[in-house]
């Protein structure tokens, strides 16, 4: 699937200004929340294997603190831009405010190509990207975690780097994190599970039963593969999923566990037995009940929205839907739980591991997912309540919650000096 052309921080402003419009906020608090307070970029200078130095631009966008220590991703992808940074810690900034955890938003990034790298090579970019930013993050001030094209491995080398250069052991400078060096329990599976709750409890809304409907799920990472298989074991039949490479469809369902063990295997879904290759267009335009786009920004659009049957959509994505493909849904009668509810299990549970590396009490995996379970449910509830109030849809219902509960901390903080 590849990225459109289309600036997600452009969708990400336009969001923001719909929100303020709803809460008639005044013009210096608007500009307030479109400015980001600090945006750092960065060479990041790698040896390569053959000897020779190759210089990567890194760069770390820290939205808004006025209710916590900026919390985000860091993604290695080759299309990584700064605007794109941009969106993502703004939307961040909301995410947080949506699940009433104490953070605000940021995000990192290095424009790479971390599949033609070797362990050795992106050992050496990811430590000297964390030398760099290492004077504006820190357990109380700017908490990274994993995104697109990183993970556990990432997290400890920067984990590790920013210990070194500070003389202690900090595991929480960052989250998402193995579990031997204060990773928390369930954060794998924390955005799939999280994105479920959410169907789950806007399945009631629209009046859809998950038990027996049919589901599709774009992208197949790490949260694709998880929400698929929720949803498996919620009862519905997941009847197509995609992922970079390809698509694959099954009008009768696929066996996901199988599913996910051979993509484990070979790396893709294309070829599964018993599936027919359909394009990524033709997924999004199935006839189904559910739809979960797990994949990256702006797949949804204006061109496709009009074709989207699904009843119910579940951003497992950030920005995977344009803001005209918004209108066009809503005006069509879909529900969309947008990306900053439904994609928020990730930075609920990151949180969760944040508060056991600072007290150093570790909890159980099932106190870990009853607890977000208990947190997704209640955010849910708060945005759908929001939505009714203002008779808007889920996703400016999301934004009037989160600005207003961003601008209440601002006021109450003040501006200094």
């Amino acid at each position: 699937m590849e990225m459109s052309a289309i600036n997600p921080y452009d969708n990400a402003l336009k969001q923001l200004d719909d929100a303020a419009k709803l809460l008639r906020l005044d013009q210096g608090m608007h500009d307030f929340l479109r400015t980001p307070k600090r945006i750092l970029t960065v060479s990041v200078p790698v040896k390569m294997d053959s000897g020779r130095v190759k210089v990567f631009v890194g760069h770390r966008v820290q939205h808004n603190d006025a209710r916590g220590p900026f919390k985000g991703g860091i993604r290695y992808h080759p299309a990584v831009t700064l605007d794109e940074v941009k969106a993502l810690a703004t939307w961040m900034t909301w995410k947080c405010a949506i699940m009433n955890i104490p953070y605000g938003g940021g995000k990192g990034g290095i424009a790479c190509d971390p599949h033609r790298m070797s362990d050795g090579e992106l050992e050496r970019m990811t430590r000297r990207y964390a030398y760099a930013i290492s004077d504006i993050i820190g357990p109380y001030v700017d908490v990274p975690a994993p995104d697109v094209y990183t993970g556990g491995k990432e997290m400890a080398w920067i984990m590790d780097t920013y210990s070194a250069l500070k003389g202690s052991v900090t595991p929480g400078v960052i989250t998402g994190k193995p579990i031997p060096i204060g990773g928390s329990e369930g954060r794998g599976e924390a955005t799939g599970k999280g994105t479920a709750f959410c169907i789950r409890e806007g399945a009631k809304k629209v009046g859809v039963k998950v038990k027996g409907s049919d589901a599709v799920v774009q992208g197949f990472g790490n949260a694709g593969t998880f929400a698929a298989q929720f949803l498996d074991e919620m009862g519905a039949t997941v009847v197509a999923v995609s992922d970079s490479k390809s698509g694959i469809y099954n009008k009768n369902g696929f066996d996901v566990k199988k599913l996910i063990e051979y993509k484990a295997k070979y790396k893709k879904v294309g070829g599964f037995p018993g599936s027919k290759q359909i394009t990524n267009e033709q997924l999004l335009e199935l006839d189904c009940d559910i739809l979960v786009p797990a994949a990256y920004e702006n797949q949804i659009t204006k061109k496709s929205a009009a074709n989207v049957k699904a009843k119910l959509i579940a951003e497992a994505a950030n920005g995977p839907t344009t803001p005209e493909a918004d209108e066009i849904l809503y005006r069509k009668g879909k529900m969309v739980i947008p990306d900053i509810l439904a994609n928020a299990g990730g930075v609920t549970v990151s949180y969760y591991e944040w508060l056991q590396n600072l007290s150093r009490d570790y909890w159980e995996h099932d106190y870990v997912i009853n607890r977000l379970e208990k947190n997704m449910v209640k955010s849910f509830n708060d945005v759908y309540q929001k939505a009714k109030e203002y008779k808007v849809d889920m996703r400016k219902g999301s934004m009037v919650l989160a600005v207003g509960r961003v601008v209440e901390a601002t006021k109450t903080r003040g501006i200094w000096p």
